[in-house]
This record gives structure tokens, C-alpha cells and sequence, in this order.
């Protein structure tokens, strides 16, 4: 995507190993968003570590780009079978919910772990662009799946109007390599040069709407406004949406998913008033070896979250407030689960799927047989 008429992805290779200095990987740092723009240079295991686990990265796609790099910086200067089982391990324990992370880990260590020690470090590095760059393709053709859903409602439902779609958090192309998941089809269609505005759910505690989604449909020129999570329920009462668009960091075999904290909401209101409630995923995320989504662990973050919050001052400084009294104890639940029964459609790029166990395993049986 576009920032200010410059080409960005979210993760890039700064250096191969072959280039004389090790490897190492660019990030934005998107804890600086929206009020910086600052890259970051990644060179070891465990700079990718703690990008991860403090969310320098975030959402789900990029967190497994970001997984796979981190087994390329590990191998650097120890490629044994023992550097590669402690990689896997320190990555895998930075989030425990987004299954992408397990995911790209999986692909990594199968991959390596049958070639010589000297042969490692170059796959690795391979490999890992390889997922990165998939996941541009995936993410452009859940772009073109969502598209028709769009497209649809602009001509036969609105035609001459604005089409609404709200979502949810980021699932932006900041939470993949390119292109995101939720926004993709918001992308195409404003390419396509429908009419369409985005409710911007700001999505306390953490911000990722106010701060990243806004931030990326206002340097793409989507017509959008900011909006508090709380009113969502009132704008599909009132008819103002017309679509809800989310996206999920772990969707299980059933169709549950799993997503940011109050996306349940989002759906139990969509549900009430008849608004289609769809989740845009590549199948990377569907984990057939899960159920029930409240087999996911939810991923409890620091309560600091909640009671301090990141803005910019009338003189541009950043700073960090603290909302609530000192001594006030917080709970800081991540993410909650949708029941399938909620979700009127899955949008992946293999089109459009029923949020049921038999739709998708018919769909991806592939991919069943890979996670058994």
C-alpha cells in the first residue's frame, strides 16, 4: 500500500546472510502509529521476539511473517537441531492466541529440520519470503472475494448511495504484509470507485482502530469517520450500516472465531438488526485442529493497557496519560469468541464459505490433511 505516495509493506528484507553481515529485516514499529512513521531494523532471534510479544508487529498474518524471518535471524551463526527446537520455542511462547504464529513456525521446522545444518540458514530465508508473499497474493484475493459482496449491495440494495461497512480493531494491511484482511475488499472497491465509508471502531484498550485503521484509510483516501467502540449497536439500529467487516486471529473447524475484545458485540448487534456480519481470513488462520472456539486461549495482557493511554499534545510531543485512579486494579482480556451461528459468511481466498464445519472442510480439505 501507499503512505504519502511511497510503496510500504509491513516487513521487508533489509540484508541477506549472503551479503556479508548477517541477515536482518525491516518493521514498522506500529506502537509509534499514527503520529510517527519509524522503521525498525530486526538482526536476531530475539529482536523478532519481543516485536512480537510487545506488538511492535500485530495481527495475525504479519505475526507469522514476522515468526518465520525470526527462524532465519536464529540460524545465523548456530543452525543445529537444538538452536532450531529453541527458536521455535521462544517465538511460539511471544503470542498464544493468533494461530498463524503456530502456523508459519510449523512450516518453518518442517521444512528445515530434514537438511544438513549448513543448508538451513539459506532455506529459512527463502522460505519465510515465500509466506510473506503469499500472503500479499492471499490477502489481494480475499480483496476480490469481498469485493463482489460490496459490489453487490452497491447495485442492488444502494444503488447511487454510499455503502457502510463497519469493522472492528485492525485487520488492516498494517496487520499483514499487504493489502489486510477486513480492509482488502474496502480497498478494491474504493480502486473500483464505488462509494463507500468506514466506521472506524476505535477498539479500546489498545487502540489498534483510532491509531492504525484510521491512520491507513486516511493515506488511502477512504472516506471514513472515527467512532467509540460503544456505538456500533446504535448505528445498526438507525440503518447507517450496511455491512460489518472484522477480521480473526483464530477461526476454528466449526467457523467460531476468535478476534479482538468486543467483537462479539459486534455481532450480537448485527445479528438484532439484520446487518450481515462477515470475517475476512486466509486459511492459514482455521485451525481444524480446534472445535470450539472457547477451546482458544485468550490471551490476557497487561492491565497498563487499560489505564494509560498514548496520544500527542497541541506541541506534537507523544505522551502516556494515566485515565483511572492509581491504585484502581484492571483486567485486560485480548480477545473474545463469535459462535459461528453469528457469522453470516467467511471471506477467504478461496471465496466465500459458510461459517460451518461442513462448508469448511469441503473447501479446504487440503489444509485439514496438512494440520492432522
Amino acid at each position: 500500500m501507499k503512505v504519502d505516495g511511497k510503496d510500504w509493506r509491513t516487513i521487508w528484507v533489509e540484508r541477506l546472510p549472503a551479503e556479508g553481515e548477517g541477515g536482518a529485516v525491516g518493521i514498522i514499529d506500529q506502537t509509534k502509529l499514527p503520529h510517527r512513521l519509524e522503521t525498525i531494523t530486526l538482526s536476531t532471534l530475539d529482536d523478532a521476539a519481543v516485536a512480537i510479544s510487545d506488538m511492535l508487529v500485530r495481527g495475525a498474518p504479519l505475526i507469522g511473517a514476522t515468526a518465520a524471518y525470526g527462524v532465519a535471524l536464529a540460524l545465523r551463526d548456530d543452525a543445529s537441531d537444538a538452536r532450531l527446537s529453541s527458536a521455535y520455542d521462544t517465538l511460539y511462547a511471544t503470542r498464544p492466541t493468533a494461530v498463524n504464529l503456530r502456523w508459519a513456525l510449523d512450516e518453518m521446522l518442517g521444512l528445515l529440520k530434514p537438511l544438513r545444518h549448513a543448508e538451513r540458514e539459506a532455506a529459512a530465508w527463502k522460505r519465510a519470503g515465500e509466506i510473506a508473499n503469499d500472503d500479499v497474493a492471499i490477502n489481494r484475493q480475499i480483496g476480490e472475494t469481498g469485493l463482489e459482496l460490496i459490489r453487490s449491495i452497491a447495485a442492488t440494495k444502494k444503488p447511487g448511495e454510499k455503502v457502510n461497512i463497519l469493522t472492528h480493531c485492525n485487520a488492516g494491511w498494517l496487520a499483514t504484509v499487504d493489502w489486510g484482511t477486513a480492509t482488502a475488499p474496502i480497498y478494491r472497491a474504493h480502486e473500483e470507485g464505488i462509494d463507500i465509508h468506514v466506521w472506524v471502531d476505535e477498539t479500546r484498550p489498545r487502540n489498534q482502530g483510532a491509531y492504525l485503521t484510521a491512520w491507513e484509510l486516511g493515506k488511502a483516501g477512504v472516506d471514513h469517520h472515527l467512532i467509540v467502540d460503544n456505538t456500533g449497536g446504535h448505528l445498526m439500529q438507525h440503518g447507517m450500516v450496511d455491512l460489518v467487516i472484522v477480521g480473526t486471529d483464530r477461526t476454528t473447524a466449526s467457523g467460531d472465531v476468535c478476534n479482538k475484545i468486543g467483537t462479539y458485540l459486534k455481532a450480537l448487534a448485527a445479528h438484532d438488526n439484520d446487518v450481515p456480519f462477515y470475517v475476512a481470513l486466509p486459511s492459514s488462520t482455521i485451525d481444524f485442529t480446534i472445535d470450539s472456539g472457547f477451546d482458544i486461549p485468550i490471551e490476557e495482557r497487561s492491565g497498563r493497557e487499560v489505564s494509560i493511554v498514548g496520544g500527542i499534545t497541541a506541541e506534537g510531543t507523544i505522551v502516556e496519560v494515566q485515565i483511572s485512579p492509581t491504585d484502581t486494579p484492571t483486567a485486560n482480556y485480548a480477545f473474545d469468541v463469535t459462535p459461528a451461528r453469528l457469522v453470516t459468511g467467511l471471506i477467504t481466498e478461496r471465496g466465500l464459505v459458510s461459517a460451518d464445519r461442513a462448508a469448511i472442510a469441503e473447501r479446504f480439505q487440503d489444509r485439514i490433511g496438512n494440520a492432522a
